[in-house]
């Protein structure tokens, strides 16, 4: 694994990410904390966000969790206030939390399409709406939204799903241009086919990895901690002038 690259900009800054206690939200999160950002954080996982929080904690950085079911609009505006009146203004908010749970045409319902849009896509944009007067106020920020690279390779089995992933790089365009004048820099961070718990359990058998490794240009998995640092760099000062683009982690699959 590439040692981790410093941003000392970063510490300091309260960050946002949402479902930050497993998977890619917890490569996030560690690294954050551990370039000494005032790292909050939600999720619905409770036992795995108070564990992480708790972990990092005790290595001597400053990360908070807060029990939120995102797809609750009111409810995830609240928590995201709360952070900034107990830490500070959000300058950087990670749009992480989704959901590729597989479903069909035949088998969708209103109810469900309404769900994984809430889950996939909605929440972002609510989150950009609650964090970017803070960012304006503070003279600029950060918003990295989560795309994935599902829909780019036209992959069937959630038709929903991609819906929302290809919508996000719309959104992300949109808003680049109504805030960038704030300096508030907004930017797509797409993940390839990402090894982690979740997807190595329910997806990952011998006839995917071999067709992950006929896909990719780069042997090897696409991991968490990748994601994780192409999101420091969006965050971070380094990355001043991006905004409106797409950032692909996917081992030069697409």
């Amino acid at each position: 694994m590439t040692e981790i690259a410093s941003y000392p900009g970063l510490a300091g800054r309260t960050v946002l990410i949402s479902g930050g206690a497993s998977g890619i939200g917890a490569a996030l999160t560690t690294a954050f904390a551990r370039q000494g950002a005032i790292t909050c954080f939600v999720d619905i996982a409770v036992a795995e966000g108070e564990a992480l929080a708790e972990a990092l904690t005790a290595e001597g950085h400053r990360a908070h969790f807060a029990n939120c079911d995102i797809t609750r609009t009111a409810q995830y505006q609240g928590a995201i206030r709360a952070f900034a009146e107990a830490h500070g203004p959000i300058t950087a908010l990670l749009n992480n939390a989704a959901n590729d749970k597989r479903h069909s045409l035949e088998g969708l319902t209103e109810e469900g399409f309404d769900s994984h849009i809430a889950v996939n896509l909605r929440h972002q944009m609510f989150a950009a709406q609650a964090v970017a007067p803070m960012m304006r106020g503070a003279g600029g920020g950060s918003i990295v939204n989560f795309g994935s690279v599902g829909w780019m390779m036209a992959t069937g089995g959630y038709p929903v799903y991609a819906a929302s992933k290809a919508a996000v790089h719309g959104m992300t365009r949109g808003l680049a241009r109504d805030l960038g004048r704030d300096g508030i820099r907004v930017n797509t961070l797409v993940p390839g086919w990402v090894m982690t718990d979740k997807q190595l359990r329910l997806w990952v058998d011998d006839a995917a990895k071999e067709l992950i490794a006929r896909s990719q240009c780069l042997a090897g998995p696409v991991l968490p901690e990748h994601i994780a640092q192409m999101a420091l760099f969006l965050a971070s000062d380094a990355s001043a002038m991006c905004s409106a683009q797409n950032f692909i982690v996917d081992g030069g699959w697409v």
